[in-house]
């Protein structure tokens, strides 16, 4: 994978930059802005075609669109996307490789951007930016070589309206180029005395490069003492990489928290990891912290020959100093590549499975 930094960015290199949108649903040359029908003719009925009159697309209930269909070989190299925050939760995301009917992306389309509460955060790191308010980026590279599908299903029960670009080159893809995959699961709530996990039924070869944890807390207290665990090829009930707790995973130290006379917990977001988003009790409604934390393994990769499995500890603190397992709600995307253009994967995102309570 390549690393993004301007390194090469002087070179001339022998691939076709095409963009899809629904000014342009094909990405084909000269046919963007050509559409006569669409979200935005009312507004554009004094101007005519070429000013604006498709800048999105709506999605009927229980409805899947196709965001992009591509014939390859080429690569995908950026995503802009937005919609109502109501919708981060109800909309899945989905991406085929290859002709593969099974997807190698399934993740509700807010958790695979970072943001899993269906509230506004700023992002700031390299593959994922999420800007004022609600602009989802991601630069995840994506190669493929005969097609690239990307859909997105309607899981809620009325209509909504999204906006997007998909940015992409078409040529020869390199030699040893693996497909980008996720996976979403949540554990809501967490059972007793279990572990949450992020990846499991994964083959190699292949690399782990990411994850997003959307976390709510169901107990006062510190939560984040459990260890991240990375099971690698041969490994059976210890693992290989096996990290000292969530925070620490994560970038963070002595639980996220400067002091309540600095404010507590403490968002950050960097390149490679971060901790975005801290929604505090309101006293009323929201009585619950919540959290979104992120940590993408770029210049880290875990790197896999055979399998590979995943997982996180939930603990907190009780009496005597000890651990308190807990039961909380734990969301997870989990990024990966595989040589594969699907692998084993959890259970489809269903609308209750996904919704925020």
């Amino acid at each position: 994978m390549t690393l993004p930094n301007l390194s090469g960015i002087s070179a001339v290199v022998d691939v076709q930059t095409r963009s899809i949108s629904a000014e342009n649903p094909t990405g084909e040359p000269g046919q963007g802005g050509r559409r006569t029908e669409g979200t935005g003719a009312h507004a554009a009925r004094d101007l005519g075609v070429g000013w604006k009159v498709s800048p999105s697309i709506e999605i009927a209930a229980g409805e899947t669109v196709t965001l992009a269909d591509i014939a390859g070989p080429g690569c995908i190299t950026h995503i802009w996307l937005t919609t109502h925050s109501d919708n981060w939760r109800r909309l899945v995301l989905r991406g085929h490789w290859d002709g593969d009917e099974a997807p190698a992306i399934e993740a509700p389309v807010g958790d695979f951007f970072c943001s899993g509460w269906g509230r506004f955060a700023q992002v700031n790191s390299l593959p994922v930016a999420v800007n004022p308010n609600g602009g989802f980026n991601c630069y995840w590279e994506m190669p493929f070589r005969s097609q690239a599908l990307l859909t997105l299903e309607n899981t809620a029960d009325t209509s909504v309206v999204v906006y997007f670009q998909v940015d992409y080159w078409l040529g020869a893809v390199a030699e040893g180029s693996a497909y980008l995959h996720t996976q979403w699961r949540r554990s809501n709530p967490l059972a007793s005395k279990a572990v949450h996990v992020l990846l499991d039924g994964v083959e190699g070869p292949g690399h782990y490069v990411g994850t997003y944890l959307a976390w709510g807390v169901n107990s006062s207290g510190w939560w984040g003492e459990g260890e991240v665990k990375f099971y690698v090829d041969d490994d059976e009930e210890f693992p290989t990489i096996c990290g000292t707790g969530t925070e620490d995973y994560f970038g963070g130290a002595w639980n996220f928290d400067l002091g309540a006379d600095r404010g507590g917990y403490t968002e950050f977001s960097t390149p490679y990891l971060g901790l975005p988003q801290v929604l505090r009790p309101d006293g009323q409604y929201q009585s619950q912290q919540r959290f979104g934390m992120y940590r993408f393994h770029l210049p880290d990769p875990v790197r896999f020959r055979t399998r590979l499995r995943v997982d996180v500890q939930a603990l907190g603190w009780r009496s005597g100093g000890r651990y308190l397992p807990l039961q909380d709600d734990i969301a997870s995307t989990a990024f990966f590549y595989s040589t594969a253009t699907s692998t084993a994967r959890p259970a489809a995102p269903t609308a209750d499975v996904m919704e925020i309570l």
